[in-house]
Order: C-alpha cells, then sequence, then structure tokens
C-alpha cells in the first residue's frame, strides 16, 4: 500500500505553534491533505504524553490510531552543548515504538533539561551521547539529524554544525541510518556530499500548524508497520521508498546567504564577493543552505543514478490563492480548497494523482493551470535568506521567465 509519512511536526506545547496542534486536529487535517502516517512530535512533553496516552490506541504493530489515523510517536530535541572549542546547537528527531520505551526515554533525558519548558525541550547532551542512551534503551529507535542544513540547529550548520556525521555522533555514527535534508534543500544539493550515500535521504514537514503538514514527506509502498518503515530507511530499499515530497528548495527561508536587517539576499558567487559582509551595513551575513552545501560537497551537480527520486510541490491553498488573486486561508481560497478535496479525495490526489481534466471539473481554470505549471516546475522563485522565506510566483511572471531560462526546479517525475 502507498503510504505517505510525515514524521516531524510540532504540538500545541511548542514555542511559536498554533494552539490547533491537538490529535483531533491532527486527525482531521491528515484526512484533507491524504496524509497516511503522521509523528506525534513533542512525546517528552508531559502534558502532551498524558494526552497522546489517552487518546491513541496502540495498533500491536509499533504504531497507534486516532480513529482512522496512524500516528507515530516522534519527537524533536534541541541539543546544545560545547564541542571543539564551539558551542554546537543541533536538532535531533526520535522515533520511538511505544510508550513504556517513550518514558524511559524521557527518565533519561529529563537529567540534561526541563521537558515541561517546551515540547522541543533543549538538552545540554552531546548529539552522540543523545545517540547511545536512545540506542541502549531500544536498538528499535532512530535517531535522525533534523534539517541537516540549516544554518541554526542542524548537523551541517554554517554557525553552530558540524563539517562530518562522524563529528557530531563519533563512533554513534554507525546508528545513523536518515538525514532529514529540510525545506531550504532538496535531494540533489544533498547528492553532492558523498558521506550521505550511507544515509536514507528523508522529508518531512516540520509543520507549526495543522495547514503545514504534508508540506514535505516521505511516499513508501509498504505495510503500516514500525519495523518495517524504519527497515526501509535504514536498508534505503529503494523497491519501498518509493519518492520524496519536497518543497522547491528556493522557497525555504534559508536557501541564500543574507541579512535579514538590510533586506539583503546573496547568493554564494555574491556572498564571495562581498567577503561575508552585507554591503548595506558591513556585518556579516548569514550563510545559507546553498553556500554551505557548496562549501562541504565533493562531486559536482547532476549525478542521479540509483537515488530515490523525488517531486517539488507546492501546497494546494498557494496554487489555489495566486491563481484567485488572495491570501491562503481566506474564505474563497478555503471554499475552493474544500470543494476539490472532498471531490477528488484528498490534496495529495489532487497535487499527485488527478489528470487535469478531471481537476478541471471542480475548479477554477486558472487553478488548473496552476497545477500544471508547478508539476512542470514552471515557477519563478526569489530564494528565501535569513529567516525569510522565498517568495514563489506560479503566474506572475513565469511564462517570460520560462523563455529566457530553464525552469527554477525540476522534479525526476
Amino acid at each position: 500500500m502507498r503510504i505517505i509519512a510525515d514524521l516531524h511536526l510540532h504540538s500545541k506545547f511548542s514555542r511559536a505553534t498554533s494552539r490547533d496542534m491537538d490529535v483531533e486536529s491532527l486527525t482531521k487535517w491528515c484526512g484533507l491533505k491524504g496524509i497516511t502516517l503522521v509523528g506525534t512530535g513533542d512525546f517528552t512533553h508531559p502534558v502532551w504524553l498524558r494526552e497522546l496516552r489517552a487518546k491513541l490506541k496502540p495498533t500491536g504493530r509499533g504504531l497507534f490510531t486516532h480513529r482512522t489515523q496512524h500516528f507515530m510517536l516522534t519527537v524533536e530535541v534541541s541539543n546544545i552543548y560545547p564541542q571543539g572549542g564551539r558551542l554546537r546547537k543541533i536538532h535531533n528527531i526520535i522515533l520511538a515504538p511505544g510508550f513504556e520505551v517513550v518514558d524511559r526515554i524521557n527518565a533519561v533525558l529529563a537529567r540534561f533539561g526541563s521537558l515541561m519548558a517546551d515540547g522541543r525541550p533543549t538538552l545540554s547532551l552531546p548529539s552522540d551521547k543523545l545517540v547511545e542512551y536512545v540506542m541502549e534503551i531500544s536498538p528499535r529507535c532512530m535517531v535522525i539529524p533534523a534539517h541537516v542544513w540549516t544554518p541554526w540547529f542542524s548537523l551541517y550548520g554554517s554557525n553552530s554544525g558540524f563539517d562530518a556525521l562522524a563529528e557530531c555522533f563519533g563512533d554513534q555514527v554507525k546508528h545513523i541510518a536518515a538525514a532529514e535534508t529540510g525545506l531550504s534543500s532538496d535531494p540533489p544539493m544533498n547528492w553532492r556530499l558523498s558521506e550521505l550515500d550511507r544515509v536514507a535521504l528523508v522529508s518531512n514537514s516540520d509543520a507549526h500548524s495543522p495547514a503545514k503538514l504534508g508540506r514535505e514527506a516521505n511516499v513508501l509502498d509498504c505495510e503500516l508497520d514500525y519495523d518495517e518503515i524504519l527497515r526501509v530507511f535504514r536498508e534505503r530499499d529503494r523497491s519501498k521508498f518509493l519518492y520524496t515530497i519536497e518543497f522547491f528548495p528556493e522557497e525555504g527561508k534559508y536557501h541564500f546567504d543574507g541579512h535579514r536587517a538590510c533586506q539583503v539576499r546573496l547568493s554564494p558567487q555574491e556572498t564571495r564577493a562581498a567577503r561575508g559582509r552585507c554591503p548595506s551595513c558591513g556585518r556579516p551575513i548569514t550563510v545559507g543552505v546553498m553556500s554551505r552545501v557548496e562549501a562541504l560537497a565533493d562531486r559536482p551537480a547532476g549525478e542521479a543514478a540509483g537515488r530515490v527520486p523525488f517531486r517539488n510541490l507546492i501546497p494546494l491553498e498557494e496554487i489555489i490563492a495566486e491563481a484567485l488573486g488572495a491570501q491562503p486561508g481566506t474564505g474563497a481560497v478555503r471554499e475552493e480548497y474544500f470543494r476539490l478535496v472532498h471531490e477528488l479525495g484528498s490534496e495529495f490526489a489532487v497535487l499527485l494523482d488527478a489528470p487535469p481534466a478531471d481537476v478541471a471539473r471542480y475548479a477554477h481554470p486558472r487553478v488548473v493551470d496552476g497545477l500544471r505549471r508547478v508539476r512542470d516546475g514552471r515557477v519563478v522563485i526569489r530564494p528565501g535568506y535569513d529567516g525569510v522565506f522565498g517568495e514563489i510566483h506560479i503566474f506572475q511572471g513565469a511564462d517570460e521567465q520560462a523563455r529566457a531560462e530553464e525552469p527554477a526546479q525540476t522534479s525526476l517525475f
């Protein structure tokens, strides 16, 4: 069966997160989106964990259900610690097969930080020790470094990360079987670093509100079984790991370099010419994902043989909003969104599967045109930088851009 899995998100108990990130809303929106399996997020938070225990039912296969929606017990933690003369700030995701294992993990992690303070707890615990402790508790767990290229709080982050997996995880690197690419990078960017050949490249939404669920996800062809899903990741089973769903990476808020205070956006080449300083104020710029990939890459772009494929998508609400000249979440946009989802089954059914002729039976013609453009990669993007999301346009200037150059990003489909 086809599983669309989004395993990294946050509950209402994380900072800067919607109060609607509760079990009921996650169930509702996963149904609208077409997400088969969703992470719980935040299982270290005592109140959220109590809510999960009360509302989720075990399937007997390492997963849980609320009504018809399947959940996996997950959390993201923030590891902050000194190493090699620098303060390291690394976010890691933990997957767990049951509440008993979660209780044991939480008992250990509580020694290194307050689990009540935030759904994504801050721990004074090195990443290698985190992996060691978690794997000692249960080898069925998995630790995945999160959004590995983000300047702040990531494995390869330019401001507080490392240059290699082994520098971060030491002898525990043997347990690292997957890495999350994050919104500001896509698989081809990660393929340029040969050490990532040994891990599965996974994609998740890191959603802080229900409407953001599924903006990145993993598409698998396997049973809804915790151990089987982790096996697919660990073995990088191409017959079962069909593809990932990706943001256009330029839309991510750290794709390019820049200085938000001065509204300065720089490509890697422009950053080198400016010697890493903001041309406006002279302060150091925030080095983004593209520059960091260029710095660490040990092979040229373009090698894709034998890789798990990917598809670049834009959320359906954003397509509808631009087509109608409105904002996502407004009445007209939501009305069109809910009608399409109701008639065609789910958001992913519209984005991935439905022939344009079927969509045209229910949607405004301009929405159908927008869907075609997204599927073809005919979009125009001003890359994100220094915490500012990129500006993506499906119609505005798209035809002129297409005549002048190749599409901003193409998929393998």
